[in-house]
Parts: structure tokens; sequence; C-alpha cells
């Protein structure tokens, strides 16, 4: 029922922008021929002749090219605009611009469509500007009928070959254009091809044949009627046995499959706009399956799999090519580079048709240095003659794209600007976590899914708890730790986990931001589960998951499965990936900071290129690992009643506090660090358990009642906007005064050692200017007397973060008393548009798929809204600060569309957790790189 309401969404969408093109035609028409030397268009047409049509007319019309293409014609993208927008009727003048190009068609092959003694049968396929393999219909051998079937014997000579051709039109046809562009649903699951299929196995069962191939032209004939017959039965209508009802009936479906159950989907995943449209391509067949002399195939000028330099593909003797890409039949290696252990290694196209293999091999070459790209071929070779039936760039893994933008900046094919270009911020993600392994996967069923917060892929035993998670990792065991919603006490857990899977939460939430981090694989917001943590049990439709069971989780696309899948080493610390990242660093102009909260962190985002920390947040200091005492002693401070007790407490913070921002500033020495001042919401930080509060009223001496008092008036109705950041500040100065002195003696003694440390003292959650006037003073106060005493200069500077909207409007008066800006834009955004970040699973994903919300607003920034504002904020600040430094150092600044907006808007760096910090400088070069090519 959703797939029913995401197509039907996708088909408002068409309609609507055919409402505003109302099928504008081009000077040419709607109509492009290509063949015999001559095309109408070329390969920078794919807006309007699809990707397909666009290489077709450029092999085919090149002067440098000028390949062995079968002739035929495109019909546009714009006449798929107009079907959808016009009930699936064309433009009044289709009819006779087709009729034109087909007697084009006609006169260059020496054969007449519909003829009875010399026809000419053509192929219908789809052709989409974008590549979107075996996302669309094509129908092949078109015009075949009982009339024209006497002629092509004639021909060919060949009756099995003519009635092979026959049955497969049929089951083509039937399938594509009379079930599913006729929105005929099959029942049970079982379609018209299935049923088909189903006959011609059991004709091959009957005779012990193992191949479609060894049925003889009788057997065929008797299953060409026997299958008519049941598409009568099945789908209450005859087979067509007259060609141009066979063509348009075809052509008709293929504009329909553009908004196909799987097209739409492909289409969301892959970010392609719904209202694109399809090209469809008429091409004169040329068959592979006219004997031993005849082949088809697919192959790649560049393996796809790894990146290696040589010619790699597949092929078929005596087939049609969808025989290879089924799967019908178990392909051969064209070469040597190809081989694979399948079986019919030694049967290699190179061996069994040199000729045709060795022009092959030559054409590959011409087309990768002409269009300087890995490129996907389909060729047919019918009784020892070539064709080439398309090319388009080739699909590639990460691993392949990195290897092969390397090789071709090498080879000088290509420049560092196109290079960036060529590998997409998901390719390289592959190179930096592991992953499901993909043939696993796509055997396998998803028990739930939820929002992909952590990349990568990870498998384990389920634990409810930190407890069990910290147990495990002792006993070296890998385990995914399961919650309703994660905590800051889950740190330590969800750190010894494989991966974090919740129940609850958004991209942004608490298991995300740590997840993300620490490159962990982690899924949130599943609201497919429950979770009971006190009888250790998670529900999934009503089966039921206990301690100990297994799963795996696909963090990248948000799926969960139940049991152990295989998994794949991504390859993480690559020389590939290093030389690449550098090329990347060549283009850039965005310096890339990362989010790094203690030395590891820090290290680990120097180690993949950070240029600094654009957000140290001191209060992460009270998580995770040996946080204990620090733990205590913030409790302390939260729950103190007077000012002598707070001292106190921060006395007990402070050596703490010192030694990791310390650690932190050596770590990255030589570069900025911008400290957050502490931003705890306080009520996450009030102890509950007995054995806690025991122990915080015996340091503090107060009774179990005078606790519950003091707990009681820290509850806020919404803590988010609460108590927090600079309010606390405004409210205890000695707060920010131990902050300071704990930042300037650390930096003071690493200079003391030689080191340049320049610190950035960021001060949150201010609204007016006023505040950070409040607060200035006591940094500089403290600030003097730190350099006295250390007989040292530290050179620093004092800003904000911009997470409030207020903050954003009143920027010129902000820019007046700060030295930076930072973007929050989690709560930039959550403020913006009025969102729970930690609440959103309930409805955006619903938001997302009734087309109100285009995005999920904490994945990828609202470039409307929350970007007015920033844009607003950028453009105010810097009218009173022209060097105003900028950088955001919400979670948007490792995603990519977001960090080109932040190249745009003249930010100076984006900053965001150390494992996305190389899609960062990926997204940044690029960023540059089309600025450049523009």
């Amino acid at each position: 029922m959703a797939a029913k309401k995401t197509v039907k969404a996708a088909k408002k969408v068409c309609a609507k922008a055919a409402c505003k093109k109302q099928a504008k035609v081009s000077k040419k028409g709607f109509v492009y021929h290509f063949g015999a030397g001559k095309a109408d268009g070329n390969g920078a047409m794919k807006e309007l002749l699809g990707g397909k049509g666009a290489n077709l007319a450029e092999m085919a019309g090149h002067p440098k090219l000028k390949l062995p293409v079968p002739p035929g014609f495109t019909i546009t993208t714009e006449v798929c605009t107009y079907y959808w927008n016009n009930k699936r009727t064309y433009p009044k003048t289709l009819k006779a611009e087709v009729e034109t190009n087909l007697k084009k068609v006609e006169k260059e092959t020496g054969k007449v469509f519909g003829s009875v003694n010399n026809p000419l049968l053509v192929s219908v396929r789809s052709g989409a500007r974008s590549s979107m393999p075996g996302m669309m219909e094509t129908i092949l051998n078109v015009g075949l009928t009982l009339k024209t079937i006497p002629g092509m014997i004639k021909m060919t000579g060949d009756e099995r070959f003519v009635y092979d051709a026959y049955r497969r039109l049929i089951m083509m046809y039937s399938d594509v254009v009379m079930e599913k562009a006729a929105g005929i649903e099959p029942k049970d699951d079982k379609g018209i091809r299935k049923i088909l299929d189903e006959k011609l196995c059991d004709v091959k069962a009957a005779k012990g044949y193992k191949s479609d191939t060894e049925l003889t032209a009788q057997e065929l004939k008797a299953l060409c009627e026997d299958f008519k017959k049941t598409v009568k039965k099945v789908l209450g209508s005859d087979f067509p046995d007259d060609p141009m009802q066979q063509l348009w009936g075809a052509i008709g479906a293929v504009f329909a499959s553009w908004n196909g159950k799987r097209a739409v989907a492909y289409r969301n995943i892959e970010k392609i706009p719904h209202d694109w449209g399809t090209a469809v391509n008429v091409q004169s067949m040329v068959f592979g399956n006219m004997g031993n002399s005849s082949a088809t195939g697919v192959a790649f000028t560049r393996n796809p799999g790894n990146g290696d330099s040589h010619f790699y593909g597949e092929y078929l003797v005596n087939a049609q090519g969808e025989d290879v890409v089924a799967g019908i039949r178990t392909p051969c290696p064209i070469n040597e580079w190809s081989t694979s252990g399948h079986g019919n290694d030694s049967e290699s196209l190179k061996k069994v048709m040199p000729k045709a293999y060795k022009e092959l091999d030559a054409i590959q070459k011409r087309l990768e240095k002409h269009y300087k790209d890995m490129l996907d071929i389909e060729f047919t070779i019918e009784n020892g003659r070539l064709w080439l039936l398309q090319c388009r760039v080739g699909k590639r893994n990460g691993i392949a794209a990195v290897q092969i933008a390397l090789d071709m900046l090498k080879e000088k094919l290509i420049n560092k600007v196109e290079a960036v270009l060529r590998v997409s911020p998901a390719q390289l993600d592959e190179l930096l976590h592991p992953i499901v392994d993909p043939k696993a996967e796509a055997s396998a069923k998803a028990i739930a899914k939820g929002l992909p917060a952590g990349p990568g892929g990870a498998c384990g035993f389920i634990v409810f708890d930190s407890a069990a998670a910290i147990e495990a990792k002792k006993a070296g065991k890998e385990c995914i730790i399961v919650r309703e919603e994660t905590n800051p006490e889950d740190v330590e857990g969800m750190r010894a986990a494989q991966a974090i899977l919740t129940a609850r939460g958004g991209m942004t939430s608490h298991a995300a931001l740590v997840a993300r981090g620490w490159g962990k694989c982690c899924i949130v917001g599943c609201s497919e589960i429950t979770v009971d943590t006190a009888k250790r049990i998670m529900t999934v439709n009503g089966k039921q998951y206990k301690e100990g069971d297994y799963l795996t989780l696909n963090g990248t696309r948000g799926y969960v499965y139940e049991g152990k899948l295989s998994m794949l080493d991504a390859g993480e610390k690559n020389a590939n990936l290093i030389n690449f990242l550098k090329v990347c660093d060549a283009v850039k102009r965005l310096k890339v900071r990362a989010n790094a909260d203690t030395a590891a962190d820090a290290e680990k985002a120097k180690a993949f290129g950070a240029q600094g920390i654009g957000l140290f947040r001191i209060e992460h200091m009270f998580y995770g690992a040996n946080s204990e005492k620090p733990l205590f002693a913030l409790r302390k401070m939260i729950l103190s009643g007077s000012t002598e007790e707070r001292v106190k407490a921060l006395k007990e913070i402070f050596p703490f506090m010192k030694k990791d921002i310390k650690a932190a500033l050596k770590a990255m020495a030589g570069f900025p660090v911008t400290i957050r001042l502490m931003d705890p919401p306080l009520h996450e930080f009030i102890p509950h358990s007995k054995d806690a509060v025991e122990a915080i009223c015996k340091a503090l001496k107060i009774t179990p009642e005078q606790f519950e008092k003091r707990a009681e008036a820290l509850k806020e109705s919404n803590p988010m906007m609460g108590h927090r950041g600079i309010r606390l500040g405004v409210t205890y100065p000695e707060i920010t005064e131990m902050q300071a002195r704990a930042i300037f003696e650390a930096a003071a003694e690493l200079i003391k050692e030689g080191l340049k440390i320049t610190p950035e003292i960021m001060i949150p959650v201010v609204c007016d200017e006023k505040e950070i006037v409040n607060q200035k003073p006591i940094i500089e106060k403290v600030h003097k007397e730190v350099c006295a005493k250390a007989g040292k200069k530290i050179a620093y500077t004092v800003g904000t973060m911009i997470e409030i909207p207020r903050a954003a409007i009143t920027s010129a008066d902000i820019a007046q008393v700060a030295d930076f800006y930072s973007f929050g834009t989690n709560d930039l955004t959550q403020m913006t548009f009025g969102f729970s970040r930690d609440d959103i699973g309930a409805f955006v994903p619903d938001y997302i798929k009734k087309g109100i919300l285009k995005n999920d607003p904490f994945q990828i920034l609202d470039q409307t809204g929350v970007g007015f504002l920033i844009r607003h904020a950028v453009k105010a600040g810097r009218g009173v600060k022209k060097n105003l430094k900028i950088g955001i150092c919400g979670e948007h600044g490792g995603e990519p569309s977001s960090v080109e907006f932040c190249h745009r808007e003249g930010f100076d760096y984006v900053s965001c957790s150390p494992f996305r910090v190389p899609i960062a400088r990926l997204a940044a070069a690029q960023a540059s790189a089309k600025e450049m090519k523009k």
C-alpha cells in the first residue's frame, strides 16, 4: 500500500512539472535519429535524449567515432512529461515524426518494418538522463508477427532462431505492456512472466534439456502458441499481431515504466528528480542468438569492482542481452582479465571470436579516451559482425571509483578538478567502514527499518544494557546494544558494543551523535521494535528476540536483519584513500575541522586530515571511561545549596577539566581548537540509583529529603531550552571563571613546551550580545592572571555558537563583541522548525513520504528556512567585521550538500565527527570543483 502511495506521489510530481513545461518542443521536434555515421543529437544532450540516447547519437555521429551502432531514433524526455500530464497521450506531431524516422531506419538497414518478405525488427528501450540500470523496461524483437515470421525465416534460414525470438517477444511484451503498463496486479504475486517462465521450464524438464538453446524449432513454435493462449486466459486480451500496435504499445510501456514501483524507489534512494522523465530509444535489432557465430555481452573499460585498468566483461554465445543480465545462463569472460573461476573461463571471447574481440577492444579504448571515464558497453555480435548497442558511464563501487580517479589523473585523461568529481561521498564512505556483504544482504529479508544514523555494517548478539556490552567486550565478543533510547549513562556500553539500535530518537539524538563520532554502526528511531529491558526482550512484528540472539545491522541504509550476515572489510586505511584525499585538499577552499571531545578523538580526527577542532564539548568529560570522579564533582556542583558549596565542587572539577583540555590542545597542537563552555542540560546528570543518591547526600551533608527538594528545583518543563550554556555563566559567574582558568593554564603549560596553541573560546546558547558582554570581562580577567603567572602570552579569541534564531537575526549586534561564529545547526534547526530532534521519528518519515518535507532537516540542512537565517547572520556579521571567522559545527558539517552550502556562503570551515572528516574533505573539494567548472 505504501509503495502505491509513493508511486502515486511521483506521478503527481511529474504532472506538476509537466504543467510548467507544457512539453516544450525543441527546434528539432520530438524525435532524433541516429545511425549510418550520422546523428541529429550528441552526447551533451542528456536532458533531452536521456543518457542512452545521447550516447548512441555520440557514438554514431561524432566525427572521431562513427562506430557500428544499429540505426534507430530517440523519442525525447519531453514526450514523457507530456504523456504523464495528458492522460497517457502523445503530442499531435509525434506519430508522423516516428513514421518519418522509422523510414530512415528502413532505408539504412534495407529492411521494412512489417514487411512480409524483408521484415525489420526493433528494440524499444528506456533511457533516463541519469543511469537507472534495470529499473525501467525493455522490449526486444518488436515487429515479429504471424505474417512477418515466414519472411524472417527466409531471410535468416534459421526457423529455430525466429521462434526463439518470437517466444522472447511474447514473454517481454505480455509482462511489460499488457500487465505492468496496463496496471494489472498479478494474483499471489505470480505475474504473466513468471507463469510463462514456468511453462518454459516444464518443457525443458520434460525433454531433459538443461539450456534454452536445446529447444528445437518445433518445440519453440508449439511453446509460442501455448504462450499466446495463456496470455489471453490470464490477461484477458490477445497478444497483438500487428507490428505498429506492438511498437506503440512498447513505447507507451516504457514511458509508463518511469513511474513503476522499482523506478520510483530507485530514484528516491539515488535522489534522482521524479520530474526528469525518460526518453525512449527505438533501435533496429541485431541478433546475438543466430547460432555459434553470434554472441552478446556487457563489458567495462575497467574493472568496476576494483578499478583495475584492464578491459573487463562477460558474454554469451547464441544469446540475447537479457540472458546475460538476467543470469539465465552462466556467462563467459571476454578475456584473461575477466576470469572468475566460474567454470567457463577457458571459453573467452578473445579465443572464441578473436576478430570481433580485437575490434571491440580497439573501440573500448577509443571510447574511454573520448569520454574520459570508465564506460559500461553493451555489444552484440551477429554472424561475426560487431555492433554496439549502448555505452554509458559505468556504475562502480567505492574502491574502484577511487582507483579509477587516481589512475586517470596519473594518465592525464582528467585533471584534479575532474578527479574529485568522479567519487561520490557514498562511494568514499565505503572505504571507511566495514559493510554487510551485498550478496548476503540480497538474499536476506529485513525484519525492521530505522534511521541510518551511523554508517557501515555490524553483526553481533543482542544485549540490553551497558554492563552486558562491557562484559562482552572484555570477553572479546561482538554485541549490539538494543535500547528504547540511550542516555549519557549508556556511553561506555555504546563504546563497547559493535553497534547501537534504538526504538526512539532522531538523527541528532544522543545515540546518533555519539555513534557517528566514533564511526560506529547505528540505527535509531526504529519504531517497528519494542524493547522490554526488564524482561530482556526485543519484539518485532510479534516475534521475540532474547539477549544472546544475533542481529546484523546495515547502518548506511537503516536495515535490521535476523541472524548473522557475512561482512566485508572495506579497507579503511589504504594508500588510495590517503592519496585521493590529498587531491581533494589541493582543490578545496573550505577548511575541515572535527568535533572532538577527547585527545583520542583529536588524534583520530588528525589522522583523517582534520585541520583543527571546531567543537570541543567540555561537558563530555562527564561521560564514558574514567568519568566517575568528575561526574561526582559535577553532581555536587549542580546540587549545591550555596556559592561556597558550588565553588568547592568547582575546585574538584578543575584538575580533571584542565587535564582533558590540555590533552586535546596538545593532540591538535598547531591547529585551532574551539572549546565550547559547558552546556549541560542539568537534569541529565541528577543521580537516580539509591547508591548514587546516598553518596551525594553524604558528600553534601544533606538528608535524602533535602536532596529530593534540590533535585525537584532543578526539574524543567523544557530542559533543552532551560538553564544551560551561557545562562549558567550569567547566574553563576564562578563556573565561567573556572572553565577559563582551565583553558588558559592548559594552554600556558603547552606553550612553555614550545607548542603553538590557539584556543578559541565559544560561548553557547547566546540570544543577545549583552550575554557576551557580561561574560567577556570574566574571561579577560582570568587570561591576564594566568599570563602574568606563567610569563607567557596566550593568543585566544572569544566567539559564540549561533544556535538560536534570535542570535542569527541580531547578528549585526553580536558581531560587535564576538570574534567568530560557529553555527550549531542541530539546535538552530530544532528551534526554527519547532521540532524536537529526539522525537521526530514519530512524524518526520510521514512528512517525507507525503512530500511535505523533501528531507529530514536534521540530516540535510534546510537551505530555505534555516539557510535564510544563516545567510542573514553571515551577511550582517561580516558587514560589521569583514574578516569574521565563520564555521559550522552541527552534524550538517559532514553532510555533502550542506558542506556545499557552506562553501557558497563563504564559510571559513566546517566541523564534523572525526569519521566524517574524509567525506567533508571530498564535499568541500567538490563544491570548489563545481564552482571552477562553471
